[in-house]
């Protein structure tokens, strides 16, 4: 009777024993189901990854399969690096798998690039192996850039013609400079300058043309690939066409903008002789009012004179004769004037 409470205790150990170990089996199974394959994979390619470090790898929120592909890649390709190294970049929202292969590609190609420096160019927003790709093999760019809507680069040489240029420029990345260097589009922006600069210091548009690779050389000994991520190995001129005669045209323009200032000044200047003309005709009908005033005053004057005694009677007949034949003499005047003009 007393081993009935043991007997009851036992068992209810043996349960809790058994639920565990399930519970502890189906957590196995689990990792195993979801790991298994990955751990496997990794130990048979001779990129062994903990077990550990994959249930880790949940937890961090990194994707297990990324981190050992990866590692597998570069372990096959004869580089090996640590799961840390590539769950950090990965964590950094880095590409781990495009940094792997630009790791890989460099060093088939012996090209310089640590694992550091790939990442830093992948986390500058980058693509580390479309870099690799063109320092191996050098890529051309058209400048001007036909995405951006011009065609080519228009330029006016010394005598006033209009030369329209394309060029296509021969780039490598220079691994050492893409954190940090200016991109393509600085460098279709150089060139541009450098072929309009060239083609305007030249004396006469035909011979740019009969010698259009002098425009290569020019801009070539400018450095233009200083500061960039790149480096260029050859500008050649694709076509060169001629355009418009600039310098005609702007003398034609600048001849007629002078006639129309010229109009203007004419028209500025009558308008003033028609207002000085105007001023004249008001100032003689004002002074023919002052002479009509002023003869009006003389009748008075007249009377004043011969009540204060100081014209005689003799003296008033003797000053109308005179003012009768003065007019006489300027009717006979007009009268001739008239016979002549006819």
């Amino acid at each position: 009777m007393f081993n009935l409470p043991l007997l009851a205790v036992s068992k209810e150990i043996l349960t809790v024993g058994i639920v565990v170990g399930l519970i502890f089996l189906v957590i196995i199974l689990l990792l195993i189901f979801k790991y298994g394959w990955l751990y496997i994979q990794a130990l048979a390619s001779g990129a062994n990854v903990a077990l550990s470090q994959l249930i880790g790898m949940t937890f961090r929120r990194v994707n297990a399969r990324v981190i050992v592909e990866s590692r597998i890649m570069a372990k096959k390709a004869g580089l090996d690096y640590e799961t840390p190294q590539l769950e950090a970049h990965y964590l950094a929202r880095g590409n781990v798998q495009n940094v792997v292969r630009a790791l890989i590609a460099a060093d088939k190609a012996k090209i310089d690039l640590g694992f550091d420096r790939a990442c830093a160019i992948d986390l500058a927003g980058r693509d580390v192996l479309d870099a690799v790709k063109t320092s191996v093999n050098p890529k051309v760019i058209d400048c001007p850039d036909p995405s951006k809507g011009r065609q080519t680069i228009d330029a006016v040489a010394m005598d006033g013609i209009q030369l329209k240029a394309k060029a296509r420029v021969t780039v490598r990345a220079n691994i050492e400079r893409l954190v940090g260097g200016a991109t393509e589009e600085t460098i279709i922006a150089r060139v541009g300058e450098g072929i309009v600069t060239t083609i305007g210091s030249a004396e006469t548009h035909k011979k740019v043309l009969e010698n259009p690779d002098s425009i290569s050389k020019r801009v070539l000994e400018k450095g233009l690939d200083s500061g960039t991520a790149f480096e260029i190995l050859s500008i050649d001129i694709a076509d060169i066409d001629v355009g418009d005669n600039i310098g005609a045209k702007l003398q034609s323009d600048q001849a007629e903008a002078d006639k129309i200032v010229a109009q203007a000044e004419a028209e500025k200047r009558r308008a003033m002789a028609v207002a000085r003309e105007q001023e004249m005709k008001a100032m003689v009908v004002e002074n023919r009012s002052k002479v009509v005033l002023a003869e009006a005053e003389i009748p008075k004057a007249i009377s004043q004179a011969f009540r204060e005694g100081n014209l005689g009677i003799m003296d008033y007949y003797h000053l109308k004769n005179i003012q009768s034949d003065t007019e006489m003499r300027t009717t006979i005047s007009k009268t001739g004037d008239d016979s002549t003009k006819s």
